[in-house]
């Protein structure tokens, strides 16, 4: 249980060539948020956009929520790192996390076996590269340095970083994967978070994790009288992360919704998903999984709701949804005071 909440503002992806934030995220910083993320997919990547917001902040944190791991290799995303880190004076949080298989495979053309594996020996070529103790090498079997039978010598990094242990946090979902971020990283950025269930669902998970740990939840948050409306907003993005962000035998998002309790939800909804009747996945979500993963309604609601936040395991409520400053304000009063 946190006693103080830490605010980010999470952007998501930026897709166009308006979607510039940098108005909302000087807001921000203000306000007194402590961090903005930016995500990728298979669209925008996710440090372009913190290079344009860093540029034109000088306090607020930028996180990377996620940058996908077989995007890069592990030295690319550490030479990235150090240099945004660098250039905005320290303020940078690596959010890395391994995808799914259907972008993994299909769009970076690379193996999705093994990923907690993948995941925990891309870590540790990171932190080397950042300390330039020695010129890095790595066993493998995921990222060999330097490559097996070639002509290749162990290299140092060329630039000294400004800080030798950049926070990495690790995007999971499975208690496999949360168990590792706990292991190795210095956060854990999870995506859907139900604040009753989470203990039950990551407790042993989280058990390692030490006393600076930050659990830096996604949560939507929309400010409004209609709540049916905002609810419908959630079940709208939970229809298409459920039914078609994922391989029909293989969708992670299904998976944590079912070990939320929701299994057979999950099931039907993808199932609907896929075979083209979509309005029928929507209906198919429950209202109850929707209110319990986000924020929405009326300020005295959702303030209500908040204490469920401030009982549980995150540290961290990175608020998706506000886009202009008196929102943002009333969500800075809410959670910070």
């Amino acid at each position: 249980m946190a006693d103080d909440l830490r605010l980010g503002l999470n952007l998501g992806y930026w897709q166009r060539g308006a979607d510039d934030a940098t108005e909302l995220v000087q807001a921000a910083e203000r306000l007194g948020y402590d961090s903005v993320w930016t995500a990728e997919a298979y669209g925008s990547d996710a440090f372009t956009p913190l290079a344009w917001y860093g540029a034109r902040t000088s306090r607020i944190k930028l996180g990377t929520s996620v940058a996908q791991l077989s995007a890069r290799p592990p030295v690319t995303t550490a030479m990235t790192a150090m240099t945004l880190d660098h250039l905005t004076g320290g303020r940078l949080l690596l959010g890395v996390g391994a995808s799914g298989p259907q972008v993994v495979e299909g769009w970076y053309g690379q193996p999705f076996a093994r990923p907690l594996a993948r995941t925990r020996e891309y870590v540790e070529i990171m932190r080397k590269v950042w300390r330039r103790e020695e010129p890095v090498t790595a066993p493998g079997p995921h990222y060999p340095l330097p490559l097996p039978g070639g002509l290749g010598k162990p290299l140092k990094l060329i630039t000294h970083p400004l800080r030798d242990d950049i926070p990495v946090y690790l995007g999971a979902e499975g208690p496999k994967n949360v168990a590792l971020a706990a292991e190795v990283a210095q956060g854990w950025l999870p995506l859907f978070v139900f604040p009753e269930k989470i203990e039950t669902m990551y407790g042993q998970a989280l058990a390692g994790a030490g006393p600076d740990f930050d659990v830096a939840a996604m949560v939507t948050v929309i400010v409004t009288d209609d709540v049916r409306a905002a609810l419908n907003g959630v079940k709208m993005m939970l229809t298409l992360y459920i039914g078609g962000m994922g391989a029909r035998a293989r969708n992670f998002h299904a998976d944590i919704v079912g070990r939320m309790g929701y299994a057979e939800a999950a099931e039907r909804i993808q199932a609907l998903y896929l075979a083209g009747r979509r309005d029928e996945a929507f209906d198919a979500i429950p209202d109850e999984l929707a209110d319990g993963i986000s924020l929405v309604g009326p300020i005295g609601r959702i303030r209500e709701r908040l204490e469920l936040w401030r009982k549980s395991p995150v540290t961290s409520l990175l608020v998706m949804g506000p886009r202009d400053e008196p929102t943002l304000k009333a969500v800075r009063d809410l959670v910070l005071g």
